[in-house]
């Protein structure tokens, strides 16, 4: 390769194997899964980008896009990753209510941004996730049942395609791409920058109760209940949590079982209280964290894990959630079930989610009523038990699954993950474009190459 004539050509810095930077480069936030790009670009702004894909092309190398490590799910053997976390812009227009941000930026700084000015964006449980990632792969977040999808909330789109072309693309400039980029992830190209609508939420009525796992079958059968007659004001979760005795784990959870039922209300605090009464009547939590929170402490709904670790993700997508499909988890992933998952979460969809856009896109499933997520540590001596207890999971809950899946939710790889995230309609016209916008199929690496599925 003739890595020399690329670094003359690049204002950002080139990294090999053997290099300082190489570790820090390729981190996955979860340990379980280790990069080997054969080289590393890390961009300083989007004509790197291109630099980088077109020097790609001419060498035969794959490309994959990395920011903040979260959707790693592919070693990446021998291909030229582009690294965008130095893309680091991030504008609040506060007049017209809408964000401008770079590659690199993770929500937590757009929440920053926008609260003093009374604005909010539709970020996801986690904060210190990447806005474009998050974005591109739909974006399901903690108020998503009032707002819905981030990506319905994109208004334009500069990336560079698989063929080197920046390009800046809109509903009305290059629509087929503004198609494919929301819900595509990184079928067709390399996002440099996002442009997205904001809302006007500057607190919630938010957190968490907690109960103790004797009350787990109480709590879940009440939740499912509960849930079904909510407003579109709240959007809700249920958690079976086996939470490890380490500092920062509130003691009546540390090293036991527990249930977590996660809600935001986005309405007036008090007719969420109103709202969320029946579940604090149902059983007595052993912590109550639910209260009225500035819309930019959104992380403490889930309080989702901010170190790396190594993990197994799995999910699904429920059609429906009758009494048998909870007894059906409960037996397999409940207390007493033996279960090795440290998290076994389902979210109500519905509300706003299932609604058309106003622009449409390539993000499917979208009638979906529930989502179920399994998330198990792979340390010694239960990671293997791990992985076949997700299978387990999974097939008990078989009856209710649409077969479908959302890209962000679980990342993985492979034809068979790809011909889940997307109807067949959606994927043949992602793979047609992908064959227009990226000829040489430069975009082969990382977590949605589309015609790996062709």
């Amino acid at each position: 390769m003739e890595i020399e004539s690329l670094r003359r050509r690049l204002s950002g810095r080139i990294t090999i194997k053997g290099d300082d930077a190489y570790a820090g480069l390729t981190a996955a936030f979860n340990v379980a899964v280790t990069a080997t790009p054969a080289v590393i670009v890390e961009a300083r702004d989007a004509q790197d980008v291109a630099e980088a894909v077109r020097f790609a092309e001419a060498a035969g190398l794959p490309v994959a896009v990395q920011a903040t490590g979260h959707g790693l799910a592919d070693p990446l053997d021998g291909a030229l990753l582009v690294h965008t976390g130095r893309l680091d812009e991030c504008v609040v227009h506060p007049e017209e209510g809408w964000a401008r941000v770079g590659a690199g930026v993770r929500w937590q700084q757009v929440l920053d941004a926008a609260a003093p000015h009374g604005w909010a964006p539709l970020s996801g449980s986690a904060p210190g996730v990447g806005v474009v990632g998050y974005t591109t792969g739909g974006g399901l977040g903690p108020v998503s049942r009032t707002f819905g999808w981030a990506s319905d909330r994109v208004r334009a789109i500069e990336l560079v395609t698989g063929d080197g072309v920046l390009r800046r693309v809109t509903a009305h400039d290059e629509p087929d791409l503004f198609w494919a980029v929301r819900g595509g992830k990184g079928a067709l190209g390399i996002v440099t920058a996002l442009e997205f609508d904001l809302i006007r939420q500057p607190t919630l009525y938010a957190g968490a109760l907690y109960f103790d796992g004797a009350d787990a079958a109480t709590v879940t059968h009440a939740w499912r209940d509960w849930c079904a007659k909510l407003p579109r004001e709240a959007t809700t979760s249920i958690a079976l949590l086996q939470l490890p005795a380490l500092p920062g784990i509130p003691e009546p959870l540390a090293g036991r079982f527990s249930v977590a039922v996660r809600f935001g209300w986005t309405g007036a605090a008090a007719d969420g209280e109103a709202a969320l009464a029946p579940m604090r009547d149902v059983a007595k939590p052993v912590i109550d964290a639910v209260q009225t929170i500035p819309y930019a402490a959104i992380g403490m709904i889930h309080n989702d894990p901010t170190d790396p670790m190594p993990v197994h993700e799995s999910g699904e997508l429920l059609h429906d959630l009758p009494a048998e499909a909870v007894g059906a988890l409960l037996d397999v992933a409940g207390p007493g079930a033996g279960s090795p998952q440290v998290i076994v979460e389902i979210r109500q969809l519905g509300g706003a989610l299932a609604e058309p856009p106003r622009h449409p896109s390539a993000l499917c499933h979208r009638d979906a009523a529930y989502s179920l997520s399994t998330i198990g540590v792979l340390a010694p001596p239960i990671a293997a038990a791990v992985v076949s207890h997700a299978a387990r999971v999974a097939e008990a809950m078989a009856p209710w699954t649409t077969g479908g899946l959302l890209p962000n939710l679980a990342a993985g790889v492979g034809e068979a993950r790809i011909a889940r995230s997307y109807d067949p309609e959606t994927l043949a016209r992602l793979i047609a474009l992908a064959g227009r916008y990226d000829p040489a199929n430069v975009l082969r690496a990382g977590q949605v190459p589309v015609r790996a599925a062709a």
